[in-house]
């Protein structure tokens, strides 16, 4: 009969959200709910991380319900439901999530092995009638953006296309707020590329003739929303802290030798998404181009020099997609 209640406010799972999610942390008028003192939580893949949620008072017969705000639709999907004496888990979120109850007005929400799809915008409500209320958080991976096309050049994915090659390369499609951060911290790139909630936008930090032009002020463009299933561009990718190791093996291998170079040494060779959070986060910083899972050839610089490709920042860069036949490059090999 307790959980009676929990499967009347559970029974639709996804809630439509009309519109955007706004800045604003809570209701004006908390009367149960404590405002939190910091609404972003700044984490990385692969951590626990706690959302704040407590209660100055315990009112009569309530509920705390937590949901994730879903970026590629804004639909509102429920974690977790609580009387604060049971609780109940919905979701693919399940099995990584409970509550912290460090003490008896304590609702916050524990996520443990954070994964990338966990960054989002989440709220604790409080329903009790009359006076339901609620805060929202943030939870905020750190990681690093990369521009990605497949082999046959550019403009190849539909939406489904790239949400795909993302997840491929152990990363996923950006959020709005990761390419602008991106964005803010260099990333300057002249072709489109779909991000998580289904829109199209590329970011310009140096204005120039072949990307709009010299009079259009530098930010990041938008296409606005484009046809899932027709419209093709390229993908802006997300990727954070890796559990394991990239490292490079030096020889002339072709791309077959490179897979069989890394299985030698009991690892795999290395996605995209690796070798970026590698150079994020690891500060790999190799001049020398090695074979990558996608049949593309790139390298890690931290420390800019000339004779490293001479541009005059850090990157990862790229030789393209070379004949898997030629036997001229080394390989970058992730061991978990």
């Amino acid at each position: 009969l307790l959980f009676g209640s929990f499967w009347l406010l559970a029974a639709s799972p996804a809630l439509s959200i009309f519109q955007r999610p706004t800045g604003s942390p809570a209701s004006p008028h908390l009367q149960y709910l404590l405002e939190p003192l910091h609404t972003t939580v700044h984490t990385q893949r692969g951590a626990t991380a706690t959302l704040p949620c407590v209660l100055r008072a315990l009112p009569r017969n309530y509920r705390v319900k937590w949901s994730k705000v879903e970026p590629a639709n804004y639909r509102e999907s429920i974690i977790i439901i609580t009387n604060g004496l049971y609780h109940k888990n919905y979701g693919p979120l399940s099995p990584r999530v409970r509550l912290r109850h460090s003490h008896r007005y304590d609702a916050s929400l524990t996520i443990t092995d954070v994964a990338l799809e966990d960054e989002g915008r989440y709220r604790c409500q409080l329903v009790n009638g009359l006076e339901d209320e609620s805060v929202s958080l943030m939870l905020h991976l750190e990681g690093v953006v990369f521009p990605y096309q497949p082999s046959n050049g550019r403009y190849k994915f539909n939406y489904h296309e790239a949400k795909r090659a993302c997840e491929q390369q152990d990363s996923r499609l950006a959020t709005y707020q990761q390419l602008y951060k991106a964005w803010m911290e260099g990333l300057d790139w002249c072709n489109a590329g779909w991000i998580l909630d289904g829109t199209v936008h590329y970011p310009i930090i140096n204005s120039r003739e072949p990307c709009g032009g010299r009079l259009l002020l530098p930010g990041v463009r938008s296409y606005g929303a484009k046809d899932k299933q027709k419209d093709r561009f390229d993908a802006f990718c997300f990727t954070s802290a890796l559990q394991g190791q990239v490292y490079f093996v030096r020889g002339h291998l072709n791309f077959k030798e490179a897979g069989q170079a890394c299985r030698n040494h009991g690892a795999t060779i290395a996605k995209v998404g690796q070798l970026y959070s590698a150079w994020k986060f690891s500060q790999l910083d190799r001049c020398d181009g090695g074979w990558l899972a996608d049949g593309s050839v790139r390298y890690p610089i931290t420390t800019p020099r000339e004779r490293c490709g001479g541009l005059p920042d850090p990157g990862v860069r790229s030789f393209g997609f070379p004949r898997k036949e030629l036997r001229t490059y080394g390989t970058y090999c992730f061991v978990g």
